[in-house]
C-alpha cells in the first residue's frame, strides 16, 4: 500500500474538507522543511560543530545553545520570503519579527519555539520544535507584538517535531493529531499515525521530583496518592517517566498516554509557572485536545487564557483527561 506524504495529506484537509486555506498549507510545508533542515543540524551533532553553548542569552535570561541560534535562523530564514506570513515570534527573540518590506505579507502569524529541550543537546537526549499559527486580525497592515495576543483557541494550526531515534512531525489543523516520519534517505515526510488518541485513563505521569520540596498542596496531594500506588487510594501503580524535554514528555504522552505536569511552585509564588503560554503550552495544548485529552494550568482550560505578553508563563497539566481533571479539581478546592 502506498503511503500519505505530509503535501498529500494538507491538500486533502485543503481541497476535500475544505478546513484549511491553500496559503496555510505552503505555511505548513515550509515549517515541515525547515525542521528538516534542524533535524540534520541535531543528527550531525559534535561532528558540525554545534554543541555547547553560543555565548549568548535570550529574552528569559537563558543561556542559549548553538542549536538554539542555528534553530531559530533555520525558521525565520525558511519563513519570511514565501508571502504567507505578516509576522513571527520565537522564543528566543525579544520581540516579534514582522515580515521585511522587501517580501510580499500574509495573513498569518507564526510562533515557534525553534529548539525545546536544548539543555539535553549535549548528552544526545530528544529535543525538538514547537510551532504555533495564528490568524493576522483583521484591518492590521503593520504586524506587532500585541497582535499575537490571543488565546489558544483561535489557533488554525500547530504542531512539533521531535529529533529523537527517528525525526517525527506530530500537526493538528483542527481535525484530529496526525504523525509524520521524516525518511531521511529521500527528505520527504510520511504520514505514520493518523487520529491519535490519548486513553483517558493512564499509570504514567511525569514531573520534575527535584523541585518537590517547592511544590503547592494541591500538586504534592496528588503525586502522593500516584506514588502511594496500588496500596493507596488510587488502588493501583504508577511509573513516573521524565526527560526535561516538553517535546519528549509529551510525544510519549501523545503515543500511549499519560499526564505531563509543570507547576508553578513556592519559590515564585507570584508568577504563573515555568512554560511559555505562546511558544510552548497553546500549542501542546491544541494537540492534546485535539487527541482527546486535556489541559489546564491548574484551574483554567490552557487554551482560553487571554496572553496579556509575548513571553507569558504559565503553569501546565496536559496529557490523559481523568488524570488532567482530577489534579484540576484539587487546586479548585483550595
Amino acid at each position: 500500500m502506498s503511503r500519505v506524504s505530509l503535501t498529500q495529506y494538507l491538500v486533502e484537509k485543503q481541497r476535500e474538507k475544505n478546513l484549511i486555506p491553500a496559503e496555510l498549507r505552503l505555511l505548513l510545508e515550509v515549517v515541515a522543511r525547515a525542521c528538516k533542515r534542524i533535524s540534520f543540524s541535531v543528527r550531525k551533532g559534535e561532528l558540525a560543530g554545534v554543541l555547547g553553548d553560543a555565548g549568548t542569552g535570550n529574552v528569559q535570561g537563558e543561556q542559549q545553545k548553538k542549536l538554539d541560534v542555528i534553530a531559530n535562523e533555520v525558521l525565520l530564514e525558511a519563513n519570511e520570503w514565501g508571502g504567507n506570513l505578516a509576522a513571527m515570534a520565537s522564543e528566543e527573540m525579544d520581540h516579534s519579527y514582522p515580515i521585511p518590506n522587501r517580501y510580499p505579507r500574509g495573513s498569518f502569524l507564526l510562533l515557534f519555539d525553534p529548539l525545546d529541550g536544548s539543555s539535553n543537546i549535549d548528552v544526545n537526549v530528544s529535543v525538538g520544535t514547537i510551532f504555533s499559527v495564528l490568524r493576522m486580525p483583521e484591518g492590521v497592515t503593520d504586524p506587532a507584538d500585541e497582535h499575537f495576543l490571543q488565546p489558544g483557541s483561535r489557533q488554525v494550526a500547530a504542531g512539533y517535531a521531535v529529533y529523537g531515534p527517528s525525526t517525527q512531525l506530530v500537526l493538528t489543523v483542527g481535525d484530529g493529531v496526525a504523525e509524520f516520519t521524516l525518511d531521511s534517505d529521500i527528505g520527504s515526510w510520511w504520514l505514520t499515525g493518523n487520529n491519535l488518541t490519548i486513553p483517558a485513563d493512564t499509570r504514567e505521569y511525569a514531573i520534575n521530583a527535584s523541585n518537590r520540596r517547592h511544590w503547592m498542596a494541591p500538586v504534592r496531594r496528588y503525586v502522593e496518592e500516584l506514588e502511594a500506588g496500588s496500596q493507596g487510594p488510587r488502588g493501583k501503580d504508577f511509573n513516573m517517566r521524565w526527560v526535561a524535554s516538553m517535546v519528549a514528555d509529551i510525544h510519549r504522552i501523545i503515543t500511549r498516554g499519560g499526564i505531563f505536569m509543570y507547576p508553578r511552585d513556592q519559590r515564585e509564588p507570584d508568577k504563573p509557572g515555568k512554560l511559555r503560554l505562546m511558544y510552548e503550552a497553546n500549542p501542546m495544548g491544541w494537540l492534546i485536545e485535539q487527541a482527546g485529552g486535556a489541559a489546564t494550568d491548574g484551574t483554567r482550560r490552557i487554551l482560553d487564557i487571554e496572553p496579556e505578553k509575548l513571553h507569558q508563563r504559565v503553569a501546565v497539566f496536559m496529557g490523559s483527561k481523568n488524570e488532567v481533571e482530577r489534579v484540576t479539581s484539587y487546586h479548585r478546592e483550595l
